[in-house]
């Protein structure tokens, strides 16, 4: 099966920027689904950011209590992100991959797994400085996001 390149920005999107943002720092993953798919879209649906954002919609659902929705979403991840090297965008997407892999496997084996969130490594340094920028002026909850 072909391989598919890896996103590589220059500069790193506002959006992504709020989706690491929301996944390590707050823990929303229904906000990460929004501001992912928001991206997504622009980008002309990249399977990379759509394996990412199932990713939280996978974790949103578990802990929900949607069990088989976070085994289809979790599914579904790894069937896009792991045709990707294991450093893109800026994050250690193998322990991603891995860690989706081991909370399907866990969620199969037995429906009432606790919750456990898990984060996403950053590797570049100026992704991080752009997610502490934001945690810093991040507006409070129910205010405006948008850029």
């Amino acid at each position: 099966m072909e391989t598919n390149k890896p996103a590589t920005p220059e500069t790193y999107e506002s959006l992504y920027v709020q989706f690491i943002y929301h996944f390590n720092v707050t823990f929303d993953y229904f906000e990460c689904h929004e501001v992912l798919e928001e991206l997504w879209l622009e980008t002309g649906r990249d399977p990379l950011y759509q394996g990412l954002l199932q990713v939280a919609v996978g974790l949103h659902h578990h802990n929900n209590g949607n069990v088989s929705g976070a085994i289809k979403l979790f599914s579904q991840a790894i069937d896009k992100i792991q045709h990707y090297p294991d450093n893109a965008l800026g994050i250690d997407l193998a322990f991603v991959l891995d860690q989706s892999r081991t909370y399907l496997v866990g969620l199969q084996a037995d429906a009432s797994k606790e919750f456990q969130p898990f984060l996403v490594p950053v590797h570049d340094g100026k992704l991080q400085a752009l997610v502490d920028e934001w945690a810093a002026n991040a507006p409070e909850h129910g205010e405006d996001e948008g850029d």
